[in-house]
């Protein structure tokens, strides 16, 4: 397979639907901070290994929450660490989560009207990766049957939901929530020539409308211009929303590691991808190496560096560096902003990992909406952001 993401670190383990694993607490790491020397983030302690099984400890598969994006994001990030370590327990507890959702014979009680609701499916193909089992087939391909219906703008564009309060709009999210699941559905079933351009034209679609002169890209597009954030004139957003540009970008990476070389749209891609990341190294705060919430207005008194949205630009400035899509340089950009999210991780006293200032789920807003958003600890958006970005980083 091209990507690292579904190629089987072991021999596809025998998982029994009933098996529920007793979880431990998480073996407390070492006090401290968590953040590495002046020359690069260390190795030790491994902070994916204490984030999962602290999580594990806090929930089950049964009362981790619903089907949805933020516990989706989370367990990809758990799959990661599993691929890693090898450590059985994890990848059980995904298939517990799973199982809830999805029958004997692949039905899934679920409508897919919103981009967002599609996010968790990148589960379905990891399993039937891991497993064989048909009916993770048959329930990820009720997703790629609901696109084939799903409304869109005049130009191609995936609506972000599929109701009359989010008719005609494209956020920046939504290309997290679907594009990574199309191209590993098209590279695990067979279909990457369909899944590949479809994914690479919504990123287009999306980064034309959204990307302005400094890189950066405005939380949503309304195309009719009705909704009452859009601007009159260009139907955009008026604020740059950290997590929004997160989700841009590392679906961009990923999508960008999935297409072929001579796939007509990745010229676009990357040009897009450079230019974004020349404004995220341009508004990196250079005091903590992490990003704000409203990412160029950081001279405000009351805006503040945000941690999801800082693991998620981390992990593609990293990325994209590595795979050469950008310039080397942005590996010390990524860098500054790994240890800026080390610096928000701390150990309880009760041995557990916590991660602090992560924004609660967001819709579009003004500035002031945005910076008044909670600032949560152990929230999803971040664990899974952190999980994501610690795979590409740790041990550097």
């Amino acid at each position: 397979m091209r990507r690292r993401r579904l190629r089987p670190a072991l021999a596809t383990l025998a998982l029994t639907t009933a098996t529920l694993v007793t979880l431990p607490a998480a073996a407390p790491p070492p006090t401290g901070s968590p953040a590495g020397s002046s020359t690069g983030p260390r190795a030790d302690p491994d902070w994916s290994v204490a984030m999962v099984d602290s999580t594990m400890a806090r929930y089950t598969p049964s009362t981790i929450g619903g089907w949805s994006y933020p516990v989706g994001l989370y367990l990809y990030g758990q799959y990661l660490t599993y691929r890693r370590t090898h450590d059985a327990r994890y990848l059980a507890y995904i298939k517990s989560y799973v199982d809830r959702f999805v029958g004997a014979d692949g039905s899934i009680s679920q409508s897919f009207n919103s981009l967002d609701s599609m996010q968790a499916g990148r589960l379905l193909v990891i399993l039937h990766h891991e497993t064989g089992e048909a009916r993770y087939r048959t329930a990820a391909r009720k997703i790629l049957d609901r696109l084939a219906t799903y409304p869109r703008m005049d130009d191609g564009g995936f609506w972000h939901a599929d109701t009359a309060s989010r008719a005609h709009q494209l956020w920046a999210d939504g290309v997290y929530m679907v594009n990574p699941f199309l191209v590993e559905y098209g590279e695990e079933f067979g279909e990457s020539g369909t899944t590949d351009a479809e994914a690479a034209r919504q990123l287009a679609v999306y980064g034309g409308h959204l990307q302005v002169a400094s890189g950066l890209l405005r939380h949503a597009y309304d195309e009719s211009r009705t909704v009452s954030w859009a601007d009159p004139e260009t139907g955009l957003a008026p604020e740059h929303w950290c997590r929004a540009v997160g989700w841009y970008a590392m679906a961009l990476v990923d999508v960008l590691d999935a297409v072929p070389a001579d796939q007509p749209r990745r010229p676009r891609l990357l040009a897009i991808l450079r230019k974004l990341a020349a404004g995220l190294e341009k508004y990196q705060d250079p005091a903590t190496g992490r990003w704000f919430q409203v990412i160029d207005k950081g001279g405000r008194s009351d805006n503040w560096t945000e941690t999801s949205c800082s693991s998620m630009f981390t992990y593609a400035l990293s990325r994209g560096a590595r795979r050469g899509y950008l310039d080397r340089h942005f590996e010390a950009v990524a860098h500054r902003g790994y240890e800026g999210v080390l610096a928000r991780l701390s150990v309880g006293p009760d041995g557990r990992t916590r991660l602090a200032d992560i924004s609660v789920g967001t819709n579009v807003g003004d500035y002031a909406y945005y910076v008044a958003r909670t600032r949560a600890t152990d929230d999803f958006h971040g664990l899974g952001a952190f999980l994501i970005m610690n795979e590409q980083l740790r041990g550097d």
